[in-house]
């Protein structure tokens, strides 16, 4: 899949999801507040070098899940090619953050393993959102 095809299939399936473009990103947020991203896609080595997205055709797609995921799909630790393409791996600086991400994904593991971590995680940000607009 590219970066744009990503991108359509999470603006046409869930509501409210803004794209905002940086710096070799595409940032992800639930409504216009833009609080923080549940996913993002990068495509350059300008935010780490860890995954070296200055290749061609390669892009990097993270999702930020819940502590309960993160810890179910990575149990233990272990030594990552953070540059292998279609793998899900931690996030190589966000994982502590329960990060998770995989380079170039495959539309297979796009709709298995992606989709519904994408969806968590655009849960987990409209929830956020939600508590914020009712502290407010």
């Amino acid at each position: 899949m590219t970066e744009a095809a990503i991108i359509q299939q999470l603006t046409d399936t869930l509501p409210d999801v803004q794209v905002v473009p940086g710096d070799g990103a595409f940032f992800l947020f639930v409504g216009p507040e833009r609080m923080f991203p549940f996913a993002t896609i990068v495509t350059s080595d300008a935010h780490d070098q860890a995954s070296d997205l200055d290749r061609e055709g390669v892009f990097r797609l993270n999702v930020g899940v819940s502590r309960e995921t993160f810890r179910r799909l990575f149990p233990e630790e272990a030594t990552w090619d953070f540059t292998a393409r279609d793998r899900l791996m931690p996030h190589p600086v966000y994982g502590g953050m329960h990060w998770v991400c995989v380079l170039s994904p495959s539309a297979a593991t796009f709709e298995t393993t992606m989709r519904p971590l994408l969806a968590e995680a655009y849960e987990l940000a409209a929830g956020r959102q939600a508590r914020h607009a009712a502290a407010e």
